[in-house]
């Protein structure tokens, strides 16, 4: 551990980046995010399949030293037409293939999900984990041009993500509930629909994501849940003149006939 952690008072960064761009950061963040999983016995999660790291569709935001050497948590949000289907069709569509036309009908206005969220034991405690990223997310995702956001829940992630204004997908497993990634665990399917309003968002959650649209790159924290602590956010994606959003939506539209085509030739 850093000192600059050791002696009580972290100083960190929260910084956005598309996945492509920044292969060593994607390799601590999959080292990190691995090494959380294993430690609560979880070891077949769809989203923490390491395909992302290529795929041009994946941003990713990291909380991190300041000189970047390490990370301290992060997650991540998968736009529906990149090069592998998103998380949550990858981990449900076997159990409720409903999903697949679900994702297509938000995909036409441009969609993603979030997923990938961990935070390091080193700084429990401090705040940095679900709320935070949760909320860093949906901020970066208008600069990405999604109109809506799934997202595929662990029991104590349903509450943040409804905080930030996501509802349940009734329409899907067990009345948007799936056994996943075991058996004895359970996961809700949630969306948000309107990633620019957030009609739906606590006002508290709400100030927050817009403050961090207003100001990417000049909010700085200094307390969390009562403890000493300096953020730096960092979060304007850099190189966004070479994505195109209207690319990956004409992919997803391709990806989905496809695969109904595939579909019914197997029924034959």
């Amino acid at each position: 551990m850093e000192d600059y952690v050791k002696k009580g008072r972290p100083e960190l960064r929260l910084r956005a980046y598309r996945a492509i761009d920044e292969p060593e950061t994607c390799e601590l963040f999959i080292k990190g995010h691995t090494a959380v999983l294993t430690s609560i016995g979880v070891t077949k999660v769809t989203s923490s399949k390491n395909g992302w790291a290529k795929n041009p569709a994946v941003f990713v935001i990291v909380v991190e030293s300041i000189d970047g050497k390490t990370l301290y948590g992060g997650a991540r949000v998968h736009v529906a037409g990149g090069s592998e289907p998103l998380p949550i069709e990858q981990a449900t569509g076997t159990m409720d293939p409903g999903i697949f036309e679900l994702v297509w009908e938000f995909s036409k206005q441009g969609t993603g999900e979030i997923c990938g969220l961990w935070n390091s034991q080193e700084l429990a405690g401090y705040g940095i984990g679900t709320p935070l990223l949760i909320r860093t997310l949906i901020a970066i995702s208008s600069q990405i041009g999604l109109q809506s956001l799934f997202a595929l829940c662990a029991p104590y992630t349903v509450k943040p993500v409804v905080n930030c204004g996501m509802v349940l997908i009734d329409s899907v497993g067990n009345n948007g509930t799936f056994y996943y990634p075991k058996l004895d665990l359970i996961a809700t399917a949630m969306i948000l629909k309107d990633v620019s309003d957030l009609s739906l968002a606590a006002e508290e959650d709400k100030l927050a994501i817009l403050q961090m649209r207003a100001n990417p790159d000049s909010l700085k924290i200094h307390e969390l849940k009562e403890k000493e602590i300096t953020i730096d956010f960092e979060l304007s994606i850099p190189h966004l003149d070479k994505w195109d959003l209207s690319q990956t939506i004409a992919a997803a539209e391709s990806n989905f006939f496809k695969s109904e085509i595939h579909e019914e030739s197997n029924s034959f």
